[in-house]
């Protein structure tokens, strides 16, 4: 048994521009430009009037499920760029005090457990972080590169060959941007 012929329309926000250009999808606003891949030979997408339409004839399982997938990352796409995403991470440590820094495109975390050496991580896309005290702040209009950065500053606090009962020393995500 097949449903009929699936049609997602998506309200463009005022001051935000959308534009397809090859399957390449770029969201301009406010906040910044995101431009995302998205092309399939059987998911169609078009900007109509205010609205964008991802639609698909004769849908498979496969296709269903990608018009949906492509949906999402509009609205996150048509988000950031007028709301943008925060991310807000809190410095935790009972044993060495973590001295953090930002040096270009790097997060550098110092005195991490009373290391010699730095733990460094990649800042990605246009992600702007921020330290105040004992929080870090992560903002930018690509849901992902925020994200991925929050969790790649996280994992490099990971602790290894201690008791993660004892040693909760590290930065964890404390809120991230609702639904």
């Amino acid at each position: 048994m097949r449903g009929g012929p699936i049609k997602d329309e998506i309200e463009i926000p005022e001051k935000v521009n959308v534009t397809f250009q090859g399957g390449i999808v770029k969201v301009k606003g406010p906040q910044g430009e995101i431009s995302k891949d998205l092309h399939h030979p059987r998911v169609k997408l078009e900007v109509k009037g205010k609205q964008v339409v991802v639609s698909c004839e004769f849908p498979r399982k496969r296709e269903k499920a990608l018009a949906g997938t492509y949906g999402a990352h509009i609205r996150n796409m048509l988000r950031g760029a007028t709301d943008g995403f925060e991310y807000k991470m809190k410095i935790v440590y009972a044993h060495f005090p973590i001295k953090t820094s930002i040096k270009g495109n790097v997060f550098v975390i110092e005195n991490f457990l009373g290391e010699k050496f730095p733990r460094k991580t990649k800042i990605l896309g246009s992600t702007k972080v921020e330290v105040k005290g004992d929080q870090v702040l992560l903002k930018g209009p690509n849901v992902e590169d925020v994200g991925q950065t929050a969790a790649n500053i996280e994992r490099a606090t990971k602790i290894r060959g201690f008791d993660p009962r004892v040693f909760q020393d590290g930065i964890y995500i404390i809120e991230k941007p609702g639904r």
